[in-house]
């Protein structure tokens, strides 16, 4: 049972980094918190929904720089919670997507705290989206898996590249720029052919997006002389192609406006 005083926490999704694709609800619960503990690709814009009063707590990650380590963030969810406080835990993309969510939830309910998930949109959809690139497409995709491009933790089992070199049409790949290089050897190792169409979207719904094309022949070239940097999706599978004719009917529009 969870005493009577405690407050609430919600764990939040604040979307791909375009702060118009928050939820209204994620939007109202930002709007109602008492303190807002928030991530590094958290667009910070977003922060102006919070109340004037409301404590804003930074605790983002970057590789091998952390504001926060977990087992703090878990600890300091539950002391805000245990002082009567509305908390929302705000994460970038969706908290149930390589976010960490389901953790903190768990923690939350080993303490009798009682907490709500608001889903947010993850960026293998809104960055695709935001490159013109359909995750599936008739005739091309009709599956699709997200993926980690690294590990946190050194106990944990590799990613099954062979498995998905052949099972999967779609790949959005988070987190894995660093390791462009090893996860195109891995799918080639695994089969997948040279000529498959890949695309690095950075900085992904932003004003600052970019996307680089090319193949898993190439990719990871393209990728370092264009110095490609985190947060990026990369995203491999004939469904890339789709990105060329859409473009191209978009220009072919254009033109008859004009």
């Amino acid at each position: 049972m969870r005493a009577a005083a405690a407050g609430k926490v919600y764990i939040v999704g604040a979307g791909p980094g375009d702060p118009e694709l928050i939820t209204v609800k994620a939007m109202r619960r930002i709007g109602m918190a008492d303190i807002v503990m928030y991530d590094r690709l958290v667009n910070e814009e977003l922060l102006a929904y919070a109340q004037p009063d409301a404590e804003l707590v930074y605790c983002g990650k970057a590789p091998n720089a952390h504001a926060m380590p977990q087992e703090a963030i878990n600890a300091a969810l539950v002391a805000y919670a245990k002082q009567g406080k509305t908390v929302v835990r705000l994460k970038g993309g969706d908290p149930f997507v390589f976010g960490r969510g389901g953790e903190e939830a768990l923690e939350l309910a080993e303490h009798g705290i009682e907490w709500e998930i608001v889903p947010g949109i993850t960026s293998a959809i809104g960055a695709a989206a935001s490159a013109a690139i359909p995750l599936t497409h008739r005739g091309r995709a009709a599956s699709f898996a997200c993926v980690t491009g690294n590990r946190c933790h050194g106990d944990q089992e590799p990613v099954r590249w062979d498995l998905l070199a052949h099972s999967v049409d779609t790949l959005a790949i988070y987190m894995g720029v660093s390791q462009l290089a090893n996860i195109r050897e891995e799918l080639l190792k695994s089969g997948k052919a040279a000529s498959t169409p890949v695309a690095v979207i950075e900085r992904g719904t932003t004003s600052q997006q970019r996307v680089i094309t090319g193949t898993l022949a190439d990719i990871h070239k393209l990728a370092s002389s264009l110095k490609v940097t985190n947060p990026a999706l990369i995203i491999v599978g004939e469904v890339v192609k789709v990105r060329e004719q859409l473009l191209l009917a978009e220009r072919q529009a254009e033109a008859w406006v004009m």
